[in-house]
């Protein structure tokens, strides 16, 4: 098995200060660790192109893309209380969004059977109309946008611990593209409750899973056996996305969950069978204690690659009502039909 793996120097000069968390040596961890692991034995070096703007404007408004270019052109400065841009921000941010579409150029001529999209900045926060949460424009959106306009039925996994608001909004009533979100409740941004489904043509095809704090492995699990799966499998996907936030790991500063690298190795095991080789992408989201974001993404990346290189053990035994509010979550989706 051989992976593409997906990122440009150029995300290093996207600049947020001294003390945000989503910062440029977050990219050297996800690299230590895999040739720590050995993996980049497997890897298949990409430098992704520039996304266009008719390509980001497929997924974003003029307003936010013209915000974006003109903050960054006049020095850098903030897209939203959150979101910290410098003058190199705007060609970090086009390569971000243009690293999936590039990948899945590459996937499809047969180049490797699998890609990791090693980004900054990250994306899956920013709708329509809004730069937020770290994020410019919405990396795996774009990418997603682009399998759709071509007849492909594309699922996005998210296990980021904020739930992916920006991806969420931009296919909400999207039949063509199934958003699947696991991640802390209550939390930033404030969305993804369970009933949150989708609208119009699009009701059916947004899962939201969010849990309590101190979740661990066998709850995420669960989620995955009971509702996830057998809805993703429902939905007969020919492109499987994951957007890869490794900030549910128990050591990560910013956020409540109880996982462990060990359980990223069993869910991307979980769901990355769902699709054929060649068709299996992975893009980089949150995570931002270094030494668990090393860890958490060589496991995923291992598990993509049929590795088993998980660094530590899965977990279990988080709190009671992450079963079942799991359960009460399936239940509500009896009710809704497939699409």
């Amino acid at each position: 098995m051989t992976m593409l793996f997906v990122t440009h120097e150029a995300y290093l000069d996207h600049l947020t200060g001294e003390r945000h968390p989503e910062r440029p040596e977050r990219l050297a961890a996800v690299i230590d660790g895999a040739r720590a692991s050995g993996l980049v034995e497997a890897f298949v070096p990409l430098e992704p192109r520039a996304a266009s703007l008719e390509q980001v404007r497929r997924v974003h408004s003029e307003s936010l893309v013209e915000k974006a270019r003109r903050v960054t052109a006049d020095g850098g400065g903030r897209l939203d209380p959150d979101t910290v841009v410098s003058s190199a921000s705007w060609n970090a941010a086009l390569l971000a969004a243009g690293a999936g579409i590039s990948a899945i150029e590459a996937l499809r001529a047969g180049r490797a059977d699998s890609a990791f999209c090693v980004v900054r900045p990250p994306g899956h926060h920013a709708t329509r109309e809004t730069s937020m949460g770290f994020c410019v424009f919405s990396n795996v959106a774009v990418a997603a946008a682009e399998l759709a306009a071509s007849g492909e039925r594309v699922v996005i996994l998210d296990f980021d611990a904020h739930h992916g608001n920006g991806t969420q909004d931009v296919f909400y009533d999207d039949p063509r593209v199934l958003f699947v979100s696991l991640h802390q409740w209550p939390l930033y941004p404030g969305t993804g409750w369970f009933d949150e489904t989708g609208v119009g043509a699009g009701v059916g095809t947004t899962v939201n899973v969010p849990l309590p704090p101190g979740s661990t492995g066998d709850s995420y699990l669960h989620a995955l056996d009971t509702l996830i799966l057998p809805r993703i499998e429902r939905f007969e996907p020919t492109w499987l996305l994951i957007s890869a936030g490794f900030d549910a790991h128990r050591r990560d500063p910013i956020t409540d969950l109880g996982l462990s690298a060990g359980d990223y190795a069993d869910i991307v095991s979980r769901v990355c069978s769902l699709v054929g080789a060649g068709r299996r992408l992975m893009m980089l989201e949150g995570g931002y204690d270094l030494d668990a974001l090393a860890l958490s993404s060589t496991a995923a990346v291992g598990a993509l690659l049929g590795h088993d290189v998980r660094g530590e053990s899965s977990t279990s035994g988080g709190p009671a009502t992450a079963r079942a509010m799991v359960d009460r979550i399936a239940a509500h989706w009896r009710e809704i039909p497939d699409h």
